[in-house]
Formats: structure tokens, C-alpha cells, sequence
């Protein structure tokens, strides 16, 4: 025996990865609940060796190990955005922005300087603005027309559900007086019937269809700098609700080895049999990329009036002709039969769906439809989403738990819609709104992230919202419906290892653990001994992801 120790010590020693790095002299939250706390960890061959005090870590160094030294900075695991659209964010980084504009001589003012940076002929897209900002009235194609000439041009409001088109896509659309709504969709027209430039929903796609796609070369340069802007955040993993083509975009820059970050993709649910094909083909993926997902849309947005409910908004004193009576919003959905097909076919090939639902009926329909296709099926790790769980009705809460359906939530919301949704929706739904404590109360597990480019990017300002629940307006101090506010260090779990967990990537991500990808973030404030106002100041000072340090100033 006393031979065939030092004969094993020196086997173990020849396995055990090489200690490259040891991160020491920080404040650790790992986010591991059995050891939630350190000063130190050793990192090789791009996972983590070991998590503790920095006298045991640094005793593990070798001559050639590279020891940093964290000045007693915060470290956090990787946080972990659960729903971005990822691909249209890089191509917002440089369209224009109209995200804080508040009148319409502002809006004309920032178009026309774009257009300016624009060779001939190019459309011009981005936006992100909020007609609640200027008052509540939308937009018309005159405001774009009066100031940009000859230049197609689609801005998209805030919430992606609703867009501005001037008269020249319009025209290119095929968009006039005699244009019916699609099914899922409207098209916004004046007292005389003709399109004011306003679509909604599926509308959308009558302009979207005739924009020009983008090059191979536009898709990497997007995708670049849209993980960089990432990884400046403290993003170490995204969930995209994207496309076929951003699939393939991220294959492709996966094979030259240019992913810095890991991506769980959910691609449309129009692209189901080719999602199938790919996993049963490709398999799921790896601890890099993964395509096992697919993206449903129950209905619209509440800023848009189109989030379906059981029962009808509020009327809205600035809606047109056609909308002056109240509606329950609209489902989104070509045709339910199909989806239900759908999320069958998908199921049974072990794909994992991702239903958005904003309004309380679209959340009861989709949850009594995976409760059906559980019942159908049999019990397995589904792991079902619902993108944004907006509003819920009383009954629909404890389901979430119960049913283990992840509720993937963006808590930024609160701060815009909080400001103006008193005139959507009365104060029995609004109670039953962004019910972040409740969820979690209930054992659900709940995850967050931003909808970029819907909402800002920055997890601290989602951590911020979901820890005050301040609304833009100013007029809510204390939080809108304040029962609701949850701690940091909840927030926190909802941006790593529940998010994770929401992904199938909770046994190698999530959490500062031995074993596990050397995914974390150094952060310049503690973020839980921090005032509300010191976190949303926060920022990041370095991110790594896969043992690859990322600096920030």
C-alpha cells in the first residue's frame, strides 16, 4: 500500500488539468448554495479547478501558473441573458437610435442625420421608439416623408411589435387603401383609408419581406460586434430568439472558431422540420452552441394594445377610427391548429419550445397547451418556456411551478411600461404584472434578461428594476406594486444558474463551481452590499468566458 500511493498521487497529478491562472484577493458570489462565497479560483484548460481561500488556492500555483490579483473586486458567475435578439442588436449598434426621443422635431432631426451616413438607396431601419414618450399619439409616415425623400425607411418601435414605414416602403411593399390586415396583424389607417404608415404585428412582415437581405459579410461583422458588446456587459451565455439565418451565421463563425460567448439558440417556429432535421442530424450541440430550441408568438405587446387578454383594454384616446372600440388584443398565430401540430412534432424529437405570451389569456392558453402535450406524451424533462409571462391571471401562477414551466422573464420592462400601462389595462391586472416575488415564492424558476434591442442590454439595469421597480416616469419611488420587488442576490440567481438551468447548460455554467466552464465576471461595485443607484453605476472590469480573460476599462 505504502508503494501504490505515491504511485497514484503521481497518476492523479499527470491527469489533473494544469493550473494556467489563479484569480485571487476577490469577493466571490458563486452562486453555488453549498459554498456560496470565496476569495479565490484556480482555472485550466478552460474550466474552473478550484474555488476557495486564497492561501489554499495559491498553494496550487506552479511556476508557470499566471496569478491575478482582483484588488477585492466582486466576481459574479457569467451572467446569462435569456432572451435577446441577438443578430438585430449588432445591426442597431450602428442604425439610429430613437430610443429617448421625446417630440417629433427630435425624431426628424436624428433621421435626417442618418440618412446622411447612408450611401443612395439604402434602407434606412433601427428605431426603437416610444410614442409614450412624446404623449401617446403614434407616429405617421409624414414625419419621416417631410424630412427623408426617395429613401425607404422602416423604424420599428421599442417592443418590436409595431413599426413606421414612409411612403417609399410603403409603395415598395405594395401597401395602399386596398391592403387587408393579415391574418395576426394590423395596418393602421386614417378616416380616408389610407395607410398611415403604422403596422402592427404581422403586418410587419408585408414590409419586412421586401428588404433586402444581408450579405454574409454584414451577418459576421453584426455578430462581432454584438458579443463584444456583450462580453463589455459581463454576458458570458445569450438565448436568442432568432433566425434560420442567425442559426447559420453562428455555425458558420462556430467552424472559424470566432464565438466569444455561448448561444442557445430558439429559431422561428416556421422553420420546425428543418430544426428537427438539424438535431436529429447534428444532435443538440455542445457546450459552445446549442439549436435544441424553437420560438412561438402567442400575441403581440401591451404598448401596442395587441398582448391578448380575457378581457378588453382600456379605450385608448388616441387610437384611429378603426380601433375606437375596445379589443382583447390579438393572437399572433397564423393558425392554432398548425401550432399545436407543431409543438407536437417538436416534442416528440426532444426539441425545447419557447412560447411568447404577454397578455393573461395567451399565458392560460399556452400553459393548458404544454399541460395537453404533457398529458399526451408522458412525463419528461421538457423545461417548456413562456417569453415574458407578462401578465398572468390568478389561476395561472402556481402553474409554472407545479408544471415546471420556466417563466423567462426581462424585468427593464417594469421601468417603461409602469409609466403608461394604467391606461392599457386596469389595477386588477396591473397586480398581476412582473410578479417576479411571487413566482419565486411559488418554487418557480424564475429567469431573467433584457429582449435586447426591446429593452437596454445591461443586466444591471434589469437587476435594478427588479430590485426597486422604478418606473420612468418618477412617479413610483417606493416601486410599482412594491410587493413585488425581489433582493439581489435573487436577481442575481435569475441572470446565472437559473438561467442555465433554462438553457439544459446548468451542470457546466451558471455557477462559480469546480468542474464546471470558467465563465465569470469581475465587477467594479459589490452588487449586493451596493445602493440601488451604486449597481445601476456599476461596471464591468473583465469578463471571462471559457478561461479567456476579456479587459474593460
Amino acid at each position: 500500500m505504502k508503494n501504490i500511493l505515491p504511485l497514484l498521487l503521481f497518476i492523479c497529478a499527470c491527469s489533473a488539468p494544469k493550473v494556467e491562472k489563479i484569480y485571487y484577493n476577490g469577493v466571490i458570489w458563486t452562486g453555488n448554495l453549498s459554498n456560496p462565497s470565496a476569495s479565490a479560483l484556480a482555472v485550466g484548460n478552460e474550466q474552473i479547478l478550484f474555488v476557495g481561500n486564497d492561501n489554499e488556492t495559491l498553494e496550487m500555483a506552479s511556476p508557470e501558473t499566471e496569478k491575478i490579483n482582483l484588488m477585492g473586486r466582486f466576481v459574479t458567475p457569467g451572467l446569462i441573458d435569456n432572451h435577446v435578439h441577438f443578430m438585430s442588436g449588432g445591426f442597431q449598434l450602428s442604425s439610429v437610435d430613437l430610443r429617448d426621443v421625446d417630440n417629433k422635431a427630435e425624431f426628424q432631426k436624428r433621421i435626417v442625420a442618418h440618412a446622411e451616413s447612408l450611401p443612395k438607396g439604402v434602407w434606412m431601419q433601427g428605431g426603437d421608439w416610444d410614442h409614450e414618450l412624446w404623449g401617446g399619439k403614434y407616429p405617421d409616415k409624414s414625419w419621416i416623408d417631410d424630412v427623408v425623400l426617395e429613401r425607404p425607411v422602416f423604424l420599428g418601435r421599442l417592443d418590436g411589435h409595431m413599426a413606421l414605414a414612409n411612403s417609399k416602403a410603403l409603395e415598395l411593399a405594395g401597401i395602399n387603401s386596398s391592403t387587408l390586415d393579415p391574418v395576426g396583424g394590423i395596418v393602421l389607417k386614417d378616416s380616408q383609408g389610407s395607410p398611415t404608415g403604422i403596422l402592427k404585428d404581422e403586418a410587419m412582415a408585408l414590409v419586412n419581406n421586401v428588404v433586402p437581405e444581408h450579405s454574409i459579410e454584414d451577418m459576421d461583422q453584426a455578430l462581432d460586434a454584438a458579443m463584444q458588446f456583450a462580453l463589455s456587459l459581463g454576458i458570458t451565455q445569450i438565448h436568442d430568439m432568432g433566425t434560420w439565418e442567425s442559426l447559420e451565421t453562428y455555425k458558420r463563425n462556430y467552424k472559424n472558431g470566432r464565438l466569444k460567448i455561448r448561444i442557445k439558440i430558439y429559431p422561428w417556429y416556421t422553420n420546425w422540420e428543418k430544426i428537427i432535421q438539424n438535431v436529429q442530424n447534428n444532435g443538440p450541440g455542445d457546450e459552445w452552441l446549442r439549436w435544441d430550441g424553437i420560438k412561438g408568438m402567442m400575441d403581440g405587446s401591451l404598448g401596442s394594445r395587441t398582448a391578448w387578454m380575457h378581457i378588453p383594454y382600456l379605450n385608448d384616446p388616441f387610437s384611429s377610427e378603426k380601433e375606437e372600440l375596445p379589443t382583447v388584443g390579438i393572437i399572433t398565430l397564423h393558425d392554432t391548429t398548425e401550432f399545436k401540430h407543431i409543438l407536437r412534432e417538436t416534442d416528440k424529437a426532444n426539441i425545447q419550445h419557447a412560447v411568447h405570451a404577454i397578455g393573461d389569456r395567451a399565458n392560460d392558453w399556452i400553459l393548458d397547451e404544454f399541460a395537453s402535450i404533457k398529458e399526451e406524451f408522458g412525463q419528461k424533462d421538457r423545461r417548456c418556456r413562456i417569453e415574458h409571462a407578462q401578465h398572468l391571471s390568478k389561476s395561472a401562477v402556481p402553474r409554472f411551478a407545479a408544471e415546471n414551466i420556466i417563466p423567462s422573464m426581462q424585468p427593464y420592462h417594469i421601468f417603461d411600461d409602469g409609466s403608461w400601462a394604467y391606461k392599457r389595462i386596469e389595477h386588477d391586472r396591473l397586480s398581476r404584472t412582473y410578479v417576479f416575488k411571487t413566482l419565486i415564492e411559488s418554487g418557480a424558476n424564475l429567469t431573467f434578461g433584457s429582449d435586447w434591442t426591446v429593452a437596454p442590454f445591461n443586466p444591471v439595469t434589469g437587476i435594478y428594476a427588479a430590485i426597486t421597480r422604478h418606473t420612468r416616469d418618477g412617479k413610483n419611488p417606493r416601486g410599482w406594486y412594491s410587493n413585488e420587488k425581489i433582493s439581489v442576490e435573487d436577481a442575481l440567481r435569475s441572470y446565472t444558474i437559473n438561467n442555465a438551468y433554462a438553457a439544459f447548460w446548468e451542470k457546466t455554467t451558471g455557477s462559480i463551481v469546480a468542474g464546471k466552464h470558467a465563465d465569470f465576471v469581475v465587477h467594479s461595485t459589490n452588487l449586493l452590499t451596493a445602493t440601488p443607484e451604486q449597481i445601476l453605476e456599476s461596471k464591468v472590469m473583465r469578463t471571462v468566458v471559457g478561461g479567456k480573460d476579456y479587459l474593460f476599462d
